[in-house]
This record gives C-alpha cells, sequence and structure tokens, in this order.
C-alpha cells in the first residue's frame, strides 16, 4: 500500500457525516424506549442530574465506523479482523448495556461473564495473528525511543492478552464524564493514523473512519451530553486502539499515547487493593477523573486536562517512535 492519506481523509468525512445523521435520528429513539443511563448512588452528587440520559451511543459510534470501513477492505485481512475485534468488543458492551437498563441498575453483565467475552474475542484475533496471517515478524512489537523491534516469541500471546485486556477495560474506565473518553480517544485514534500512513499499513481508512466517528459523536457527548457512549461504545473503541497498535506492531506505544487507560485502571486497582488491606479508600473515588470531581473540579475542567495531557503524551510518543514512523 501507498502512502497516500486521501483514503483516510475520506473515510473520516464519511463516518463523520454520517454519525451526524445517526445521533438526531437514533437519540429520540433511544429515549423513547427509555434507554436512558443509570446513576451510582455513591458517586459525585452531580451526575445524579444525568439519570435517564440515552445511553448505548457507542451503537451510533459503531453503525457509522462499521458503515465506512467496509468499502476499504479490499484484499486486506487486517482490515476485516480490526472491524471484527471492534464490533465483538462492541458486542459485549451492549449486552452490557442491555442488562443494565433491562434490570433498571448501574451493574450489567457479571464480571466473569464480561471478562469471558473479552478473552473470546481476544483469543480470536490472537488466533487470526498466529496461524491465519501468518506474517513475517509477527511476535515482533517495536520498543518506544529504542527505534528496534523484538521477537517476543513464546512470550507474544500472554503479553497480547495483557495488552488488549488491559486497554479495552481502560477505554472502558475512561468513560465516566461527558465526553472524556470519546475526546481522549479521538487523539490516540490521530496518533495511530498517523503511524498508519507513516507505515504504510492497509489499516490507515479504518483509523480515519474511527476517528470521524468519534468528532461526530462528540458533537452531542460533550457536556451537556445529550447521549453517553455506554460500554457499547467503550469497549469497542479500546478493542479498535488495541487491534491497531497490535497491527503497526506498537501495543508499547499504548503506554504512552494512551496512558490515561493506563491510570484509570490502575486508580481501581489501587483503591480496591488498598481498601481490601486497611479498609479505608486511597482515592475520594476511583476511577481516578472521579476524585478529581470530589476535590472540586468541574467537569469541563477535568475533561480539558484529560485532552490536553493525551495530545502531549501523542507528541511524546511521536518523538519515542520517530525512527519508525518519522
Amino acid at each position: 500500500m501507498d502512502n497516500d492519506l486521501t483514503p483516510a481523509v475520506y473515510a473520516a468525512l464519511g463516518a463523520f457525516v454520517l454519525n451526524i445523521i445517526l445521533c438526531p435520528t437514533i437519540i429520540p429513539y433511544l429515549m423513547k424506549l427509555k434507554f436512558g443511563q443509570y446513576i451510582r448512588s455513591d458517586g459525585p452528587s452531580e451526575h445524579l442530574k444525568k439519570a435517564g440520559t440515552p445511553t448505548m451511543g457507542g451503537i451510533m459510534i459503531i453503525l457509522s465506523f462499521l458503515a465506512i470501513s467496509i468499502f476499504f477492505i479490499g484484499g486486506h485481512s487486517e482490515n476485516a479482523a480490526v472491524i471484527l475485534v471492534t464490533v465483538g468488543f462492541g458486542i459485549i458492551g451492549f449486552l452490557d448495556d442491555n442488562i443494565k437498563i433491562s434490570k433498571k441498575r448501574s451493574l450489567g453483565l457479571k464480571a466473569w461473564q464480561k471478562m469471558l467475552g473479552q478473552f473470546l474475542v481476544t483469543g480470536a484475533f490472537a488466533s487470526y495473528l498466529l496461524l491465519i496471517r501468518q506474517s513475517p515478524g509477527q511476535t515482533d512489537i517495536y520498543i518506544p525511543f529504542v527505534g528496534v523491534a523484538v521477537d517476543l516469541g513464546l512470550m507474544y500471546v500472554p503479553f497480547l492478552f495483557i495488552m488488549m485486556l488491559g486497554t479495552v477495560n481502560g477505554a472502558n474506565l475512561t468513560d465516566g464524564l461527558d465526553g472524556l473518553a470519546s475526546g481522549v480517544t479521538v487523539l490516540i485514534t490521530a496518533f495511530f493514523l498517523f503511524a498508519a500512513w507513516a507505515l504504510g499499513s492497509p489499516v490507515l481508512p479504518l483509523a480515519g473512519a474511527a476517528a470521524g466517528s468519534l468528532l461526530g459523536f462528540l458533537l452531542f457527548n460533550s457536556y451537556p451530553a445529550k447521549v453517553f457512549m455506554g460500554d457499547t461504545g467503550s469497549l469497542a473503541l479500546g478493542g479498535f486502539v488495541a487491534a491497531v497498535s497490535v497491527l503497526l506492531k506498537m501495543p508499547l506505544f499504548i503506554v504512552i499515547v494512551a496512558m490515561v487507560y493506563l491510570v484509570e485502571v490502575l486508580s481501581v486497582i489501587i483503591q480496591v487493593g488498598y481498601f481490601k488491606l486497611t479498609r479505608r479508600r486511597f482515592f475520594k473515588m476511583a476511577p481516578i477523573h472521579h476524585s478529581f470531581e470530589l476535590s472540586g473540579w468541574s467537569e469541563t475542567k477535568i475533561v480539558t486536562l484529560f485532552y490536553v495531557v493525551t495530545a502531549i503524551l501523542c507528541l511524546i510518543g511521536y518523538l519515542g517512535g520517530r525512527s519508525i514512523i518519522g
């Protein structure tokens, strides 16, 4: 594939336009079906007014992404794999959201059910990589700032599972404030779009479609949100980011450009572990964006901070990969 950015631009514009058509069409339908968000009673009091806001908006993200991406699959199995991983994780999120709505509670699938689904999707992706794609150097990954690829060998599969599940659940935990997950993820997607362009990867148009879809959704998801993406959207986005990073052999760059995901996950792990040991909370609330809220920060200030931090991290990610994508 040549390094023509045009397909990604067309994909981004197409997904953007499609999403700004879908959102005003589907949001009233979600409201009519009473697909409203249920809010944690132990969360920030400001969030109580969000109860009833339509959720499962990830449906629009996936539909616009899928509708545009199918035109760019071509003969590239990588593109089909990215689409299937994105949709696969999205289905898990949809089932989770559906239980929350039907049971009228803030918890959906049981932890083991959600984890089983994630393991199955990741396992299918691993099977594709190692048994079907069988690309030369498939188990290689680039090391940031070093500029060389290291062959993980037998450690590739466990690494893949840890990275995929961590990224997906990190994206899921980041989805807690209006526009937070969608805005942070569009920046991360832009980084991998640039990387795909520089490396001449066939996933380039898909990165464009994802970015465009998110930008369109952000118009309705930014504060005050008219719709939430729900687990349908956040799990799908995490799956997309993880799959693309793997195909570009850049999964370690997730630690840099998607550090917000990592911090959100770590804050929950620390909170739970510390509470079990001491019966006290380390943070005022986890994930960490809620701790900022309870410290008096406004929602828009927190979201802006996370945007700026992610943008800076993407610049650092470029420095870390300039010998690869520069």
